[in-house]
Protein backbone atom coordinates (compact mmCIF):
# COMPACT_ATOMS: atom_id res chain seq x y z
CA UNK A 1 0.00 0.00 0.00
CA UNK A 2 1.40 3.08 -1.20
CA UNK A 3 1.80 6.27 0.95
CA UNK A 4 -0.98 8.19 -0.17
CA UNK A 5 -3.42 5.49 0.34
CA UNK A 6 -2.62 4.73 4.07
CA UNK A 7 -2.91 8.45 5.20
CA UNK A 8 -6.18 8.83 3.17
CA UNK A 9 -7.30 5.63 5.03
CA UNK A 10 -5.91 6.49 8.47
CA UNK A 11 -7.75 7.45 11.83
CA UNK A 12 -5.22 8.93 13.65
CA UNK A 13 -2.51 6.14 13.84
CA UNK A 14 -0.70 3.89 11.65
CA UNK A 15 -2.47 0.71 12.04
CA UNK A 16 0.84 -1.12 10.81
CA UNK A 17 3.17 0.25 13.42
CA UNK A 18 1.31 0.42 16.40
CA UNK A 19 -0.79 -2.10 18.33
CA UNK A 20 -4.29 -1.89 19.39
CA UNK A 21 -4.66 0.24 22.59
CA UNK A 22 -5.24 -2.45 24.97
CA UNK A 23 -8.13 -0.21 26.77
CA UNK A 24 -9.97 0.58 23.77
CA UNK A 25 -12.84 -2.45 22.81
CA UNK A 26 -14.10 -3.36 19.57
CA UNK A 27 -17.62 -2.57 19.64
CA UNK A 28 -19.32 -6.00 17.94
CA UNK A 29 -23.04 -6.24 16.43
CA UNK A 30 -23.42 -2.86 17.79
CA UNK A 31 -23.27 -4.33 22.12
CA UNK A 32 -19.69 -2.94 22.99
CA UNK A 33 -18.56 0.06 22.66
CA UNK A 34 -14.74 1.51 23.45
CA UNK A 35 -13.98 4.48 25.77
CA UNK A 36 -12.61 6.39 22.86
CA UNK A 37 -15.39 5.87 20.67
CA UNK A 38 -17.76 9.02 20.43
CA UNK A 39 -20.15 9.10 17.17
CA UNK A 40 -19.64 12.97 17.48
CA UNK A 41 -16.21 12.64 16.33
CA UNK A 42 -14.31 11.99 13.09
CA UNK A 43 -11.70 9.57 14.53
CA UNK A 44 -12.17 5.89 15.96
CA UNK A 45 -10.60 4.89 18.50
CA UNK A 46 -7.77 7.13 20.77
CA UNK A 47 -6.92 10.27 18.43
CA UNK A 48 -3.37 10.62 17.25
CA UNK A 49 -1.68 13.80 17.59
CA UNK A 50 -2.56 14.55 13.77
CA UNK A 51 -6.15 13.99 14.95
CA UNK A 52 -5.83 16.78 17.63
CA UNK A 53 -3.81 19.60 15.70
CA UNK A 54 -6.21 19.05 12.51
CA UNK A 55 -9.28 19.13 15.10
CA UNK A 56 -8.14 22.45 16.68
CA UNK A 57 -7.49 23.48 13.53
CA UNK A 58 -11.43 23.32 12.71
CA UNK A 59 -12.71 24.32 15.75
CA UNK A 60 -10.27 27.44 15.25
CA UNK A 61 -11.55 28.30 12.48
CA UNK A 62 -14.96 28.15 13.42
CA UNK A 63 -14.21 30.35 16.77
CA UNK A 64 -12.32 33.30 14.01
CA UNK A 65 -15.60 33.26 12.15
CA UNK A 66 -17.33 34.21 15.53
CA UNK A 67 -15.10 36.83 16.11
CA UNK A 68 -15.52 38.46 12.91
CA UNK A 69 -18.88 38.64 13.30
CA UNK A 70 -19.39 41.85 15.41
CA UNK A 71 -17.16 43.32 12.53
CA UNK A 72 -18.93 42.59 9.73
CA UNK A 73 -22.12 44.74 9.72
CA UNK A 74 -19.84 47.90 10.64
CA UNK A 75 -16.98 46.90 8.05
CA UNK A 76 -19.29 46.77 4.98
CA UNK A 77 -20.22 49.90 4.65
CA UNK A 78 -16.97 51.53 5.34
CA UNK A 79 -14.22 49.30 4.73
CA UNK A 80 -15.56 46.57 2.37
CA UNK A 81 -12.38 45.64 0.59
CA UNK A 82 -10.88 44.46 4.36
CA UNK A 83 -13.92 42.91 5.31
CA UNK A 84 -13.15 40.30 1.91
CA UNK A 85 -9.83 39.80 2.60
CA UNK A 86 -10.67 38.69 6.61
CA UNK A 87 -13.50 36.44 5.88
CA UNK A 88 -15.15 36.28 1.84
CA UNK A 89 -18.06 37.76 2.91
CA UNK A 90 -21.06 37.99 0.24
CA UNK A 91 -22.07 41.10 1.23
CA UNK A 92 -18.67 42.74 1.49
CA UNK A 93 -18.01 41.86 -2.23
CA UNK A 94 -20.88 42.73 -3.52
CA UNK A 95 -20.71 46.32 -1.21
CA UNK A 96 -16.67 46.35 -2.47
CA UNK A 97 -17.79 46.55 -6.15
CA UNK A 98 -21.15 49.14 -5.66
CA UNK A 99 -18.42 51.31 -4.68
CA UNK A 100 -16.30 50.71 -7.59
CA UNK A 101 -19.43 51.68 -9.76
CA UNK A 102 -19.72 55.13 -8.13
CA UNK A 103 -15.68 55.37 -8.53
CA UNK A 104 -14.41 54.32 -5.40
CA UNK A 105 -11.68 51.33 -6.05
CA UNK A 106 -10.98 49.16 -8.92
CA UNK A 107 -12.98 45.50 -9.84
CA UNK A 108 -9.70 43.56 -10.24
CA UNK A 109 -9.02 44.54 -6.70
CA UNK A 110 -12.50 43.54 -5.44
CA UNK A 111 -11.80 40.02 -7.05
CA UNK A 112 -8.05 39.31 -5.88
CA UNK A 113 -9.51 40.21 -2.17
CA UNK A 114 -12.16 37.84 -2.40
CA UNK A 115 -9.40 34.89 -2.81
CA UNK A 116 -8.04 34.27 0.13
CA UNK A 117 -10.81 35.63 2.21
CA UNK A 118 -12.67 32.52 0.38
CA UNK A 119 -9.92 30.34 0.56
CA UNK A 120 -8.44 30.34 4.35
CA UNK A 121 -9.80 27.29 6.06
CA UNK A 122 -10.93 25.29 3.01
CA UNK A 123 -7.40 22.94 2.84
CA UNK A 124 -8.28 21.77 6.34
CA UNK A 125 -11.40 20.30 5.00
CA UNK A 126 -9.59 19.03 2.08
CA UNK A 127 -7.06 17.55 4.67
CA UNK A 128 -9.59 15.93 6.80
CA UNK A 129 -10.42 14.35 4.01
CA UNK A 130 -7.55 12.68 3.27
CA UNK A 131 -7.25 11.83 7.29
CA UNK A 132 -10.50 11.05 8.37
CA UNK A 133 -12.57 9.79 5.18
CA UNK A 134 -15.69 8.11 5.64
CA UNK A 135 -16.46 8.74 9.00
CA UNK A 136 -16.29 12.57 8.67
CA UNK A 137 -17.96 12.43 5.75
CA UNK A 138 -20.95 10.78 7.46
CA UNK A 139 -20.77 13.19 10.63
CA UNK A 140 -20.96 16.41 7.99
CA UNK A 141 -23.70 14.71 5.95
CA UNK A 142 -26.66 14.08 8.32
CA UNK A 143 -29.75 12.47 7.51
CA UNK A 144 -29.86 13.36 4.19
CA UNK A 145 -26.48 11.43 3.51
CA UNK A 146 -25.40 14.09 0.78
CA UNK A 147 -21.89 13.12 0.89
CA UNK A 148 -22.27 9.14 0.58
CA UNK A 149 -24.15 10.06 -2.42
CA UNK A 150 -20.95 11.97 -3.80
CA UNK A 151 -18.48 9.03 -2.32
CA UNK A 152 -20.87 6.73 -5.35
CA UNK A 153 -20.32 9.18 -7.77
CA UNK A 154 -16.52 9.76 -6.99
CA UNK A 155 -16.41 5.55 -7.19
CA UNK A 156 -18.44 5.38 -10.48
CA UNK A 157 -16.85 8.84 -12.11
CA UNK A 158 -13.69 9.23 -10.39
CA UNK A 159 -11.81 12.49 -11.15
CA UNK A 160 -14.98 14.11 -13.63
CA UNK A 161 -16.73 14.59 -10.99
CA UNK A 162 -14.49 15.73 -7.89
CA UNK A 163 -12.51 18.26 -10.27
CA UNK A 164 -16.31 20.18 -11.46
CA UNK A 165 -17.69 19.44 -8.27
CA UNK A 166 -14.71 21.62 -6.17
CA UNK A 167 -14.87 24.33 -8.93
CA UNK A 168 -19.09 24.84 -7.99
CA UNK A 169 -18.70 24.23 -4.46
CA UNK A 170 -19.35 27.66 -3.83
CA UNK A 171 -22.52 27.68 -6.01
CA UNK A 172 -24.34 24.53 -4.30
CA UNK A 173 -26.48 24.85 -1.63
CA UNK A 174 -24.69 22.76 0.73
CA UNK A 175 -21.87 23.26 2.87
CA UNK A 176 -18.92 23.64 1.36
CA UNK A 177 -17.01 21.72 3.83
CA UNK A 178 -18.50 18.24 2.33
CA UNK A 179 -17.18 18.79 -1.19
CA UNK A 180 -13.73 19.60 -0.36
CA UNK A 181 -13.54 16.33 2.88
CA UNK A 182 -15.02 14.44 -0.42
CA UNK A 183 -12.20 15.51 -2.48
CA UNK A 184 -9.45 14.88 0.01
CA UNK A 185 -11.33 11.13 0.80
CA UNK A 186 -10.77 10.86 -3.07
CA UNK A 187 -7.21 11.05 -3.28
CA UNK A 188 -7.00 14.39 -4.56
CA UNK A 189 -3.48 16.38 -4.93
CA UNK A 190 -3.20 19.59 -2.77
CA UNK A 191 -2.34 21.51 -5.42
CA UNK A 192 -4.77 20.35 -7.58
CA UNK A 193 -7.29 21.48 -4.87
CA UNK A 194 -6.03 24.44 -4.61
CA UNK A 195 -5.94 25.25 -8.30
CA UNK A 196 -9.80 24.45 -8.60
CA UNK A 197 -10.69 25.67 -5.29
CA UNK A 198 -9.11 29.44 -6.57
CA UNK A 199 -11.18 28.78 -9.93
CA UNK A 200 -14.17 28.35 -8.30
CA UNK A 201 -13.62 31.58 -5.47
CA UNK A 202 -12.90 33.54 -8.78
CA UNK A 203 -15.99 32.71 -10.33
CA UNK A 204 -17.85 33.15 -7.22
CA UNK A 205 -16.38 36.44 -6.52
CA UNK A 206 -17.29 37.38 -9.76
CA UNK A 207 -20.71 36.83 -9.81
CA UNK A 208 -21.17 38.30 -6.59
CA UNK A 209 -19.05 41.63 -7.73
CA UNK A 210 -21.20 41.86 -10.97
CA UNK A 211 -24.62 42.03 -9.18
CA UNK A 212 -22.90 45.05 -6.60
CA UNK A 213 -21.52 46.54 -9.40
CA UNK A 214 -24.96 46.08 -11.15
CA UNK A 215 -26.71 47.68 -8.13
CA UNK A 216 -24.35 50.24 -7.73
CA UNK A 217 -25.46 53.30 -5.98
CA UNK A 218 -28.35 51.48 -4.19
CA UNK A 219 -26.05 48.85 -3.32
CA UNK A 220 -23.84 51.54 -2.01
CA UNK A 221 -26.84 53.01 0.12
CA UNK A 222 -27.66 49.69 1.63
CA UNK A 223 -24.25 48.94 3.03
CA UNK A 224 -23.82 52.20 4.41
CA UNK A 225 -27.44 51.95 6.47
CA UNK A 226 -25.75 48.48 7.68
CA UNK A 227 -22.43 49.77 8.77
CA UNK A 228 -24.50 52.58 10.93
CA UNK A 229 -26.75 50.14 12.65
CA UNK A 230 -24.00 48.00 12.59
CA UNK A 231 -23.89 47.01 16.46
CA UNK A 232 -27.48 46.03 16.22
CA UNK A 233 -27.21 44.03 13.86
CA UNK A 234 -24.12 42.06 14.64
CA UNK A 235 -26.12 41.33 18.75
CA UNK A 236 -29.27 40.01 16.18
CA UNK A 237 -27.28 37.67 14.34
CA UNK A 238 -25.11 36.81 17.60
CA UNK A 239 -28.22 35.88 19.33
CA UNK A 240 -29.86 33.86 16.37
CA UNK A 241 -26.64 31.93 15.72
CA UNK A 242 -26.07 31.31 19.15
CA UNK A 243 -29.97 29.89 19.44
CA UNK A 244 -29.80 27.78 16.56
CA UNK A 245 -26.28 26.21 17.40
CA UNK A 246 -27.84 25.47 21.45
CA UNK A 247 -30.89 23.60 19.66
CA UNK A 248 -28.50 21.87 17.41
CA UNK A 249 -26.35 20.73 20.29
CA UNK A 250 -29.18 19.49 22.52
CA UNK A 251 -30.48 17.32 19.58
CA UNK A 252 -26.80 15.56 18.75
CA UNK A 253 -26.55 15.13 22.54
CA UNK A 254 -30.08 13.53 22.26
CA UNK A 255 -29.53 11.24 19.48
CA UNK A 256 -26.30 10.01 21.14
CA UNK A 257 -28.42 9.10 24.46
CA UNK A 258 -30.72 7.26 22.20
CA UNK A 259 -28.10 5.38 20.36
CA UNK A 260 -26.16 4.03 23.08
CA UNK A 261 -29.28 2.86 25.30
CA UNK A 262 -29.96 1.12 22.33
CA UNK A 263 -26.62 -0.53 22.41
CA UNK A 264 -27.19 -1.44 26.10
CA UNK A 265 -30.51 -3.24 25.36
CA UNK A 266 -28.91 -5.28 22.83
CA UNK A 267 -25.87 -6.20 25.08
Amino acid sequence: MNEEARIGGAQGADPQTQDPEPEASVQVDGAQRGPWDDPRVPWSGRPGRLDIALWAGIVLSGLYYWALLPFVAPLVGTHPVLLEVLNGNTAAIISAAAFVRVGHGSLVIVLLAAIPGLMKFDWLYWWAGRLWGERLIGILSGRRNRGGKYMDRVQRWGWKFTWPAVIVAPFLPIPTAIIYVVAGWAGMRLVTFLILDAIGSLLWAGLLAGLGYELGHHAVVVAQSISHYGLWISIGLVVVIVFFQVRSQRHMLRTVQQARRADESQS
